[in-house]
């Protein structure tokens, strides 16, 4: 395929030599690229595609605005890239991207920083993608990203609010060891559980939620206030790092950098609803917390806690989520996403699983070894997976380790 660069020279004045306005334009026969470095000059195209276009609650600009603000790594650079179409002039998609230093070496990966379960672009509207124009779109995204050793996205989702995510359809994708859970939901908000969960999660809800209105009744509320933000997420904070070190299991929230990205963004989503952030309570006391983005119809559920002391032999994570999925019936939504992991609860709930994919090279001698390390590594923790003793004994030692050093 035939394709042009053209360097335009980029005219600083903003903080660390950011520039204010895109630096690079690659063309190729079906797809013009644009290189923007700071989220400033896209975010007039970016809340477009977010209102009128198909992403998910992820690539929302305040997250995305959060994750550059607060979680950026040191020397790590912002690379967000414009495609558009080559005929029409038209803007199709937005790749969000950040280049950091990684072991002597540079890698390119998506803007997450780990608090983005899926890396889906930005598109325009739902018009279908081909692996033909997907493998071109990105053939124009690749020569305007500057030199890196490797590159490595995880956490591809396969369908964007039911259109098919052109990273997904790339010749490069591969399955990962990652899968997500959720389900449509419908109808009735007073009859969702019964009509889509399995019968045992319906018995187990509905025997637990019976124990606890005879303690005195049980309530969901929902953060409407800043005040009642900060509570909530303290209480949600403190009953996952309990939780986390008992089990002897890494948790993001050990950082302080995180816990004030996620505290921030509860806080600037209720302007807009983006970020929901609920509570199960019984007379006084907050037994679960649950943590929501919410977008285009779907509701995210991320963050869950739970205080299993307050009322011992009930679910309290359970028993907040099936609540939350008739709360996301009486709001209209439709379709609640579980996130990313295979636990059994999720397979109780009725919920479906998708492969999620990635994108992994390596274009220098470093890269290519850090490539391999990682695909190793990868292998080797499906292997694990795949032997149920195997994993359990890797789980107990990673366990002990993790609470020899404080649950980090």
């Amino acid at each position: 395929m035939a394709g042009q660069a053209v360097q335009i020279a980029g005219v600083t004045g903003l903080p660390d030599g950011q520039v204010s306005h895109p630096v690079t334009i690659a063309a190729n026969d079906a797809y013009t690229a644009r290189l923007h470095t700071s989220l400033e000059t896209v975010r007039p195209l970016w809340m477009r595609f977010q209102e009128n276009g198909v992403c998910t609650g992820h690539q929302n600009y305040a997250w995305a605005e959060g994750i550059v603000a607060r979680l950026m790594p040191e020397g790590a650079e912002l690379l967000v890239v414009e495609v558009r179409d080559t005929a029409k002039g038209e803007p199709r998609m937005l790749v969000p991207l950040m280049r950091r230093p990684a072991f002597r070496h540079r890698v390119i990966e998506w803007l997450s920083c780990g608090v983005c379960d899926y890396s889906a672009p930005l598109l325009a509207d739902a018009s279908p993608w081909t692996r033909q124009s997907a493998q071109a779109a990105w053939a124009a995204v690749r020569s305007v990203l500057p030199p890196a050793d490797r590159f490595h996205i995880t956490g591809i989702p396969q369908r964007i609010g039911g259109v098919a995510n052109p990273l997904a359809l790339l010749a490069a994708a591969r399955d990962s060891i990652q899968t997500t859970f959720g389900l449509a939901i419908d109808g009735d908000p007073e009859t969702v559980l019964k009509r889509l969960c399995r019968p045992s999660f319906v018995k187990e809800f509905g025997k637990d939620w019976r124990r606890l209105e005879r303690l005195g009744g049980v309530e969901l509320v929902e953060a409407g206030t800043p005040a009642e933000v900060e509570h909530i997420f303290d209480e949600l904070v403190r009953m996952r790092l309990s939780r986390f070190r008992e089990l002897g299991r890494f948790d993001l929230l050990t950082q302080e950098a995180v816990v004030d990205f996620y505290r921030n963004a509860a806080l600037q989503g209720m302007t807009d609803g983006s970020v929901r952030l609920f509570g199960l309570r019984v007379g006084e006391a907050l037994i679960a917390v649950q943590y929501l983005l919410v977008h285009q119809g779907t509701v995210h559920a991320l963050l869950i806690a739970m205080d299993q002391s307050v009322v011992p032999n009930v679910s309290p994570g359970l028993l907040i989520m099936g609540r939350l999925m008739s709360w996301a019936r009486e709001q209209d939504f439709g379709y609640f996403d579980l996130s990313v992991g295979n636990q059994s609860y999720k397979g109780n709930m009725g919920a479906k699983g998708s492969v999620l994919v990635e994108l992994r090279h390596g274009y220098t001698m470093r890269g290519r070894a850090a490539s391999t390390a990682i695909d190793v590594r990868n292998r080797t923790e499906a292997f694990v997976r795949s032997k149920p003793r195997l994993l359990n004994v890797a789980q107990g030692l990673m366990r002990g380790l993790r609470r020899s050093r404080g649950g980090r």
